[in-house]
């Protein structure tokens, strides 16, 4: 992401809509869902979120580690402040979005790393691959946990 990038041009760019606008949501959900490949469904996700974790997180890191390490640490800062807010609201620790945010980071680097693209498919068909890949790791996540639970 260039640097003077302002927000509002990076939610238009990643949306196709203005900041804020209607029909903003289902753009996002359009486009990330819709998305050639798991690499590609993080850069429409969410577009607010991730311009901040572009430029304060994967930028920096990405100055002193390799991109795969930078993608994993930003996904786990991601998930360890997703861990925060739902330890905040429900007054309960909570460590289930870090390793959840890891995984899919892993995901992430592993299909940008093999070039993993499903351009050609249906929209439908692309939503099902990244729906599961989300799917996939959330359920491994839960596997996990319960096995050092």
């Amino acid at each position: 992401m260039h640097k003077s990038i302002s927000l509002a041009k990076y939610v238009k760019k990643r949306n196709g809509l203005p900041l804020g606008a209607n029909g903003s949501l289902q753009a996002m959900l359009k486009r990330s869902f819709g998305a050639e490949s798991f690499y590609v469904f993080w850069q429409y996700w969410n577009p607010i979120w991730g311009f901040y974790l572009s430029r304060y997180v994967m930028r920096p890191l990405n100055t002193v580690f390799p991109i795969w390490f930078s993608i994993l640490l930003t996904f786990a800062v991601s998930g360890a402040l997703h861990d925060i807010a739902v330890t905040i609201i429900k007054w309960q620790v909570t460590f289930f979005f870090t390793p959840w945010f890891i995984l899919m980071g892993i995901i992430v680097f592993i299909s940008k790393l093999y070039n993993i693209s499903y351009r050609r498919h249906s929209w439908l068909i692309r939503m099902l691959f990244n729906l599961f890949l989300i799917v996939f790791s959330f359920s491994l996540t839960i596997i996990i946990q319960r096995m050092y639970a």
